[in-house]
């Protein structure tokens, strides 16, 4: 008897070749099958689509495939924003975020239970890296956005749990699911990579992604001192080196980058501060994007002065750069940048 393979880590194509490996035929029926799924999120009316003589051939196929989802064990929502997480076959669990942005549902995915970056700021760090997640497990999460919640969505950013760039095959792998155009049909242009700069990563995707797929680089301080204090990343790769890759990155004319600044309190949020990450960002083409820290477990951290991120926001923009504050949603359930990881999780290494 053939094992069962789960529908969530193929592209129509890499679909049907399976099936045509396991039954030696049905190459049409099997491509009906798989957009009839990601379209319409059932098998329920696939019968109106196919020949009554080829009914056996795809319940064959229906037998083969893995259909099952993680299931869902908690949701809280404020506001329109919601997180739920999923558990998976092994027990664990990710978290997601469904965020309502002026444009449309925006989607935060987690791409690791867990995360080996340990940023100081960020509650996953905290957790260390548990285990990769599959493809399918990251593509799992559209679905059941899609599908059992019932949203619309218009953008996916990989900025949930986990560096992405540290599960590079795997997220890529989920990248090319979630726009093939006979499934979800997403457009590359409406979904974001984040990085803490893992410059390794970002060569990767100068060599391997689509041009226009984006990415988002949390830089988080002005200098090498205080991002070495905050993000450990940064003794591997310093910030000379981080904009060396990013320059690389920027070459190509459609791209451009999308910069994450958390804001802590007496930490990277004075004036000076900002004029130096001015001087950092100076030839890149990039958005600045400043994040107000948002409170966590055991905080050691706080949030910057109202006037501060005014202030900073301010002469980012004298400076010329394009720069946006973003406001908070999801602070109270724990659905902020930053705030997603479940402590009971933590990695045993």
């Amino acid at each position: 008897m053939h094992s069962k393979f789960s529908i969530f880590c193929h592209t129509q194509s890499s679909y049907v070749d399976a099936i045509c490996r396991r039954l030696g035929k049905g190459r049409h029926h099997a491509s009906i099958l798989y957009a009839h799924w990601f379209r319409k999120g059932e098998i329920l009316g696939l019968e109106k689509l196919i020949e009554p003589q080829a009914v056996s051939l795809v319940r064959e196929m229906i037998e083969l495939t893995d259909f099952s989802l993680p299931l869902c064990s908690g949701s809280q929502e404020e506001g329109e924003t919601r997180k739920f997480l999923l558990k998976m076959k092994d027990g664990l669990e990710t978290e997601s975020v469904l965020i309502p942005m002026d444009a449309g549902m925006t989607l935060c995915l987690s791409s690791q239970v867990g995360c080996r970056m340990s940023c100081a700021f960020c509650q996953t760090g905290k957790m260390g890296l548990v285990r990769q997640m599959t493809a399918a497990e990251i593509v799992a999460q559209v679905f059941y956005a899609r599908f059992c919640l019932q949203k619309p969505i218009r953008n996916l950013v990989f900025m949930g749990m986990g560096e992405p760039l540290d599960n590079f095959d795997q997220v890529m792998q989920s990248v090319k699911v979630l726009t093939d155009p006979f499934g979800f049909g997403l457009g590359l242009s409406r979904i974001t990579i984040s990085t803490s700069g893992c410059v390794d990563g970002i060569y990767r995707l100068i060599d391997e992604a689509d041009p226009a797929l984006n990415l988002a680089v949390s830089i988080n301080a002005p200098s090498d001192e205080v991002r070495r204090k905050i993000m450990p990343v940064n003794r591997k790769w310093n910030m000379k080196e981080l904009k060396t890759a990013m320059l690389a990155y920027l070459a190509h004319p459609r791209r451009e980058i999308l910069i994450g600044y958390v804001l802590l309190k007496g930490i990277n949020d004075s004036i000076s501060d900002a004029e130096a990450l001015a001087d950092y960002l100076e030839g890149l083409s990039v958005k600045v994007n400043l994040i107000p820290y948002n409170p966590q477990q055991r905080d050691r951290f706080s949030p910057p002065e109202p006037e501060a991120k005014e202030a900073f926001l301010a002469h980012l923009r004298l400076r010329g750069l394009r720069t946006l504050l973003r406001g908070t949603k999801g602070q109270k359930i724990m659905a902020a940048c930053g705030q997603l990881g479940n402590s009971f999780q933590k990695t045993t290494d």
